[in-house]
C-alpha cells in the first residue's frame, strides 16, 4: 500500500471522482501491524477502491481536522468530502473491515 508523502498527495487523492481509502496510522501501533497482515486481501476484494496509508504523526493537522481520535482508522473520500470514518475499536477484525468497504457500494 502506497504511502501518503505529501499534504498535496493527500489533496489529490481525496478530490479524486473514485473511492479514496486512507488507512491512518503510525509505525509504533501494534494494532496497525495486524491490520497491515490481513488488509491485502481485502484490497484485494475492493479493486474499485483505491488504498493509502498515512502517518498520524507526520500529518497532524490533517489527522485533527479529520477527527482521527484513535489508530487505525480507515477514512474514505470522494470529491473531496469524507464520506465513512470507521474507527479504531472497530477496525480490529477483517470481517469488521470488509463489512465497513460494503457499506461504501451505494456512495460510488
Amino acid at each position: 500500500m502506497e504511502r501518503i508523502q505529501t499534504e498535496k498527495q493527500y489533496e489529490d487523492l481525496i478530490n479524486r471522482d473514485g473511492l479514496t481509502v486512507i488507512k491512518y496510522d503510525a509505525t509504533w501501533c501494534p494494532d496497525c501491524k495486524t491490520l497491515d497482515k490481513f488488509l491485502p486481501d481485502i484490497m484485494a476484494k475492493h479493486p474499485d477502491k483505491e488504498f493509502y496509508a498515512m502517518d498520524v504523526e507526520q500529518f497532524e493537522d490533517i489527522t485533527s481536522k479529520n477527527d482521527v481520535r484513535g489508530i487505525p482508522s480507515l477514512l474514505v473520500y470522494k470529491n473531496g468530502e469524507k464520506l465513512a470514518h470507521l474507527h479504531s475499536k472497530y477496525a480490529k477484525t477483517p470481517t469488521e473491515i470488509s463489512e465497513y468497504l460494503e457499506t461504501l457500494e451505494s456512495k460510488k
